[in-house]
């Protein structure tokens, strides 16, 4: 018998707020703590004499490498275990290795914390989408994981002001151990407090649970073809929109000579200002009656992002401190507006026993494109371009150039999304999806 949303939400356990609240705030310490070393992205070259495509390997691809081959086996260990247990271990150990990192005296060093960041983050977030999904009823889920999201604004202005400041005042190695050491406050507070909620509480018509290996994991969602899309759509929007962002520091330090402070504190208010704007004007229309309408969702995300990629172009071709300021306020909302109904719809995609999986699967494909692609071909092309006599000075803005215009890629996916993640939707929370697992 299918669960009515008044049902849903009476039944909604008492501490969902704070858990929310609490899960915002440890995603907004991953951030902060994967985010502050892109700002300092310049000092840390400059200090190791590396080129482009070498900083890009030790501060983005590095951090990925275990993020993105951990994620998926531990988002099962989530999906069967503690999952408020691996998300305070995991916070515990990326705030400890960030710590550690303001400690390391050559690249080695520095390599090797990385690594360790990355470890520590692959069990962060979609322990964290699970316990939210468990949390809230359906129809609030895409408002809950928006309000989630709002960590990703909060943690890069962090990352960018924070950082930046104590950066400029102390070095770069201040930073981390800064940004490092509440998180091991937060990791207890979580251990302590957070409780293991049951899998499917809130869901209409809910299946009888079991446990999923990964390759039937792969085999279900390959059959979804809006839950591919969505996959797709957002690894390809992260390309774009935090490939963009990764680098923004060191453009504006090199292209706009800004020191790092200044480059940190103008991206900084903007993370938290129009990015916390951009991700609650999304919570907002989450919260409205067509929000309901699963499709409309989807179609809305790709024409923002369509629409956003037109200045994210044009603020890498003016030349004026002015003009890029202002099209980066522009861009910013953008950035960041797509994240949590993105979550919320793959949440609502598949079945209960796979929503830690299918977001480790977002995290990997995303984390790829954001921390492998974008870091390391941006890097390499703006080496290359270097090379070029006319384009030496200016060799990171044409490098960025290239990547820009693939935020209409990442719209095409978001809009053919839309064609199924009614049907999926449905399928994933009535009384056929027990058997559309097997």
């Amino acid at each position: 018998m299918a669960v009515s949303a008044t049902a849903q939400q009476a039944a909604a356990p008492a501490d969902r707020w704070y858990v929310l609240g609490l899960l915002t705030l440890i995603y907004a310490l991953n951030i902060a703590d994967r985010f502050c070393i892109s700002t300092f992205l310049e000092p840390i070259r400059l200090e190791l004499h590396l080129s482009d495509g070498g900083v890009a390997f030790l501060t983005g691809v590095s951090l990925a490498l275990f993020y993105v081959t951990i994620g998926i086996p531990v988002a099962v260990l989530a999906d069967r275990a503690d999952r408020s247990k691996i998300l305070a271990v995991s916070l515990a150990l990326w705030s400890g290795m960030t710590a550690l990192c303001g400690v390391a005296r050559n690249y080695g060093q520095l390599l090797v914390c990385r690594f360790g960041v990355g470890i520590g983050e692959a069990g962060g977030t979609p322990s964290s989408m699970s316990i939210l999904a468990d949390k809230f009823p359906v129809v609030r889920r895409p408002m809950a994981m928006t309000i989630f999201a709002l960590g990703a604004s909060l943690g890069a202005w962090i990352g960018s002001s924070i950082a930046g400041t104590i950066a400029e005042q102390r070095g770069w190695r201040a930073g981390f151990v800064a940004l490092g050491i509440p998180g091991l406050l937060v990791a207890l507070t979580a251990f302590l407090t957070v409780r293991e909620p049951a899998r499917g509480q809130l869901d209409p018509d809910a299946p009888p649970l079991e446990r999923i290996t990964l390759p039937r994991a792969l085999k279900i969602i390959a059959k979804r073809r809006s839950v591919l899309h969505l996959l797709i759509g957002g690894a390809v929007a992260t390309l774009w929109s935090w490939g963009l962002i990764w680098w923004m520091p060191t453009f504006l330090q090199r292209s706009h000579h800004m020191s790092v402070g200044r480059a940190g504190e103008l991206l900084g208010s903007m993370h938290l200002i129009a990015g916390t704007s951009g991700t609650l004007f999304a919570g907002w229309l989450m919260s409205r009656p067509a929000a309901a309408d699963s499709r409309y969702i989807a179609r809305l995300l790709a024409a923002v992002t369509a629409i956003a990629t037109v200045p994210s172009i044009a603020l890498l071709l003016v030349r004026s401190d002015e003009m890029v300021t202002a099209l980066l306020w522009v861009l910013m909302p953008a950035v960041y507006f797509y994240i949590g109904p993105v979550l919320g719809l793959l949440q609502n995609a598949v079945p209960s026993n796979l929503r830690a999986t299918v977001c480790a699967m977002l995290m990997f494909t995303a984390n790829v494109a954001n921390l492998v692609v974008a870091p390391q071909v941006v890097g390499w092309l703006s080496d290359w371009f270097s090379t070029l006599f006319a384009l030496q000075t200016e060799s990171l803005r044409w490098a960025l150039v290239v990547l820009a215009p693939s935020g209409f890629w990442a719209a095409w996916h978001l809009w053919v999304s839309g064609a199924t993640i009614r049907e999926d939707q449905r399928a994933a929370s009535g009384p056929g999806a027990c058997e559309s697992t097997r």
